[in-house]
């Protein structure tokens, strides 16, 4: 029982930060990956996962360029587990905020992530594909 327990508990702690890196996705998906994309970019999107911010084979604290342009609108200590609990329209708003002000920026391409995105492409070169 007291593994148990602990299990539990590990798993809670370990659970909580990344509530925000999983609202982040989820908007993302919701934003970009909709009906009204392209099958391909949304198969790509899927295939990609967490790729589209994160480097594939790394830890998740590695980021790709577009991933770093996106933590630089979104910090996900400010997305605790109980403020979005507590305030889920104010901070689908905020994440919807930054990944529209990350698609702003240029990617290595010489094209704004939105750019990118519109076009039906992976925002990242490097998404893992």
């Amino acid at each position: 029982m007291k593994r148990l327990v602990l299990a539990f508990g590990c798993a809670c702690f370990l659970a909580t930060p990344a509530l925000a890196t999983n609202e982040f996705a989820k908007e993302w998906k919701d934003h970009y990956a909709t009906d009204k994309a392209e099958k391909a970019f949304v198969d790509a999107s899927r295939k990609a996962g967490c790729n589209v911010c994160h480097v594939k084979g790394e830890k998740k604290t590695e980021r790709n360029e577009y991933g770093k342009s996106v933590m630089e609108f979104l910090k996900k200590e400010d997305f605790t587990k109980e403020w979005v609990k507590e305030n889920p329209e104010k901070a689908k708003e905020l994440i919807v905020a930054g990944l529209k002000k990350a698609g702003e920026k240029s990617s290595s391409s010489g094209k704004t992530f939105a750019e990118k995105i519109s076009a039906g492409e992976l925002p990242a070169a490097d998404a893992g594909l």
